[in-house]
């Protein structure tokens, strides 16, 4: 019979992007001594990935845990960007609540939207934190009625509505139960847990079930399961067998370790029980969704449903001429074997074979969840080449081409409004709604995925700088129709060797450069941007010629070459198109054709 443990409580935290919710984590650690260490606690300590901390965002879900009360709080860190909501769908599984941050000033964002819809139908118990009160211009009522008015959207049910909030600032470390409060700390928000999450329901003398949400690596102990107990008990040493489906034979293993989370790391335990959320070591085929279960009572607990991918792009073994002079260029065996772990661990992604043996076609949810593979690859040590990323197209019953369709949110200065509105409309963008927020504008679009290549730059340089963009997944939709991806050409280096600074300056006049002088070119190398639509063949090898006519004193130094403009790999994988790739070595990011030959490059066109 199942019953509720009352000694833990298991609590995702959900936000959009940039909402604060890891500064908030940080916060709860620091006034609960849960992490004890010299000085001032880091900042956003939860964000361990390199990029993570340079992007600002949660790419990978976390366990961290705070003992409060003499109750264990397994906090579950979610992303708050869709493009990772792979991780947001297996996780907030293991959590019986959530946390629901929200911008006192921005309000409910598309990605609020998506998180919230998955905690809802997981069936969480949602307490609303408003957050950054303090920032002038706020309007947390106003958040609060959105929130409302989201929820209800999304379906919930009537005990989901009736919802506490907090309100507060995580970076000031206070929450309150008043709007108008602004001091105190954070452990209202900690005593709200208590009193609105329930326990975790058990079947403390069933046999074990156990479904593992997520995986990590190793190099030492390989596979490592993480993973709620949902029945009974699993120890160190424990004979177990591992079910996929019902319709699935169990596979046979043995558990080496058993550990729990205590603050951002974990301990080891001879045993943990019904409610826990634990890491598991020494299956070695462990996969997402398995559930560990008794030998004598092998059943499988529901699959974990993920969203299909609606982006893909093609991964290659390098063919440049640079190939190993900036990394360890892969073979394609190695390729594959790579992509298939990043698989096995990132649900939300797939491999599939290309005709070519050494090229493979990776789906994922968005640009920004390819993106971050390949720069995790790349700071490997790895060099790879990339194709330009293209949508996937579904078909209705009727055979009629459906496309991916994304919720986009702009926030802009209202004398760049128009500007905006205009660049979105160009891009199939249909109006849903126009906000006004304190001098700003915020506007809300649907947009065809392919579309949206290309448009964060755009509207930066429409808006010069100003305007906040984000977009989500909404839904397949009919073909809205044929958009020019790029309407200028490119300047292809004719030749292999060192850029010029005399020959650069005499092409800066033709379009925009991506190079310096110095650089190593080799032919077909993308060298810049043509002014023109077609695609124009340069040489920036070329010197200026030795007469013997005595030049003007100090002619030579009278060339100025215009800074190139550096691409970083999100704005190289939005700029290419079809016919190119994005070369990728851990020194550097070039843009290539796929077909270096000129001739061959004709020969194919025609």
């Amino acid at each position: 019979m199942s019953a509720r443990r009352d000694d833990i409580r298991n609590i995702a935290i959900i936000a959009h992007v940039d909402h604060g919710k890891t500064t908030l984590v940080d916060g709860l650690f620091a006034q609960t001594g849960a992490v004890s260490r010299r000085g001032e606690i880091q900042e956003c300590i939860l964000d361990r990935m390199d990029q993570e901390r340079e992007r600002g965002i949660t790419i990978t879900a976390k366990v961290c845990a705070i003992d409060y009360g003499g109750i264990r709080v397994n906090i579950i860190d979610t992303p708050g960007h869709a493009d990772f909501g792979g991780e947001v769908e297996r996780v907030v599984r293991m959590a019986d609540g959530c946390l629901l941050l929200v911008d006192a000033f921005e309000g409910v964002m598309p990605q609020t939207r998506f998180v919230l819809r998955k905690a809802l139908e997981c069936g969480l118990k949602p307490i609303v934190v408003v957050n950054k009160i303090d920032k002038a211009g706020c309007e947390p009522a106003s958040a609060v009625d959105a929130v409302f008015d989201l929820m209800v959207e999304l379906g919930a049910e009537d005990w989901q509505l009736d919802f506490p909030v907090l309100y507060g600032s995580g970076r000031d470390r206070y929450m309150n139960s008043e709007p108008n409060a602004r001091s105190g700390d954070l452990l209202p928000l900690l005593d709200a847990v208590l009193a609105q999450v329930p326990g975790p329901p058990v079947e403390a003398d069933a046999p074990l079930r156990l479904q593992v949400s997520n995986i990590e690596h190793s190099d030492f102990v390989g596979r490592i399961a993480v993973g709620r107990i949902y029945a009974g008990e699993v120890a160190t040493g424990q004979s177990v067998v591992v079910v996929t489906d019902s319709s699935a034979t169990p596979r046979r293993g043995r558990v080496l370790e058993v550990r729990r989370p205590l603050g951002l790391g974990d301990e080891a335990v001879e045993r943990a029980s019904a409610g826990d959320v634990v890491r598991i070591t020494g299956i070695a085929d462990i996969g997402i969704s398995d559930t560990i279960c008794d030998p004598e009572h092998p059943a499988a607990l529901p699959a974990i449903p993920i969203d299909e991918p609606t982006i893909r792009m093609t991964f290659g073994v390098t063919s440049s001429p640079l190939a190993g002079q900036e990394g360890k260029p892969l073979q394609s065996r190695d390729l594959k074997a790579r992509l298939e772990r990043e698989c096995a661990r990132n649900v939300a992604m797939r491999i599939a074979s290309t005709e070519r043996p050494d090229v493979y076609e990776v789906s994922g949810r968005g640009l920004l969840h390819l993106s971050v593979l390949i720069e995790t690859m790349r700071r490997e040590g790895l060099e790879l080449q990339v194709g330009s990323p293209t949508v996937i197209y579904h078909e209705d019953e009727r055979g009629h081409r459906l496309e991916p369709i994304e919720l986009a949110s702009v926030d802009v200065p209202e004398e760049f409004a128009s500007k905006v509105m205009n660049l979105m409309l160009e891009r199939r963008a249909v109006l849903s709604a126009m906000e006004p927020r304190s001098g700003h504008q915020h506007l809300t679009f649907t947009i065809p995925s392919r579309c949206t290549f290309g448009l964060r730059t755009a509207l930066l340089t429409a808006t010069q700088g100003e305007a906040i963009y984000h977009a989500i997944f909404h839904a397949y939709e009919p073909y809205r129709g044929d958009v020019p991806r790029r309407s200028v050409g490119a300047m292809i280096s004719k030749c292999a060797g060192e850029a010029v600074g005399f020959a650069l300056f005499n092409l800066q006049d033709r379009g925009t450069l991506f190079i310096g002088p110095g650089a190593p070119l080799y032919e077909g190398l993308i060298v810049g941007e043509h002014a023109k639509e077609e695609d124009i063949i340069v040489n920036p090898t070329r010197e200026k010629k030795l007469t013997n006519m005595r030049n003007a004193a100090g002619a030579d130094e009278a060339i100025k070459l215009t800074p190139p403009r550096l691409m970083t790999l999100e704005e190289a994988l939005e700029y290419i198109g079809d016919d190119e790739l994005v070369e990728v070595t851990p020194k550097n990011i070039r843009m290539r054709k796929a077909l270096l030959d000129a001739t061959a490059r004709k020969r194919a066109g025609r």
